[in-house]
């Protein structure tokens, strides 16, 4: 696996811009306030590849992984952004205040794909039109009377 880094580490924030061979889009992942860890890496590349898997017109991917500084929380509690370039648009996800860093990847990269779900049928045309669908009903429902 050919992979690049560039990790920057300054105030607790890692910043890793990552190009692998199996994968067309641009990754970039931001640690901040956190240890950096090869699995939580790892994780978000596999979540990213299912995204580019699902619609392979991914322009860029932005992943920022933090730990807000909050004193009245006891624990941790992670916050997860994800920025996706499509053609034409950007679809951002922000995910708050979960106490497991997997639960709010999931949840994150859960709420972008159904983003990109939407942002895909816009595309396609098969965005339901809901005012002709009330228009249809009322017209049934008249001719019915």
């Amino acid at each position: 696996m050919n992979k690049e880094k560039n990790l920057l580490t300054e105030d607790n924030l890692t910043n890793i811009n990552i190009k692998e061979n199996t994968m067309k889009i641009p990754l970039q992942i931001t640690i901040r306030d956190m240890e950096h860890s090869e699995a939580l890496e790892t994780h978000i590349i596999e979540k990213s590849k299912k995204l580019e898997e699902f619609f392979d017109h991914i322009i860029s991917c932005r992943v920022v992984v933090e730990v807000p500084h909050k004193h009245h929380h006891q624990g941790k509690q992670f916050n997860v952004r994800i920025d996706i370039g499509v053609p034409g648009s950007e679809i951002v996800v922000n995910r708050d205040q979960s106490e497991d860093v997997y639960v709010a990847l999931r949840d994150a990269f859960n709420a972008a794909k159904r983003q990109l779900e939407d942002y895909v049928n816009k595309i396609r045309g098969n965005v339901k039109n809901h005012e002709a669908q009330r228009m249809a009903e009322m017209d049934r429902l008249l001719s019915e009377e």
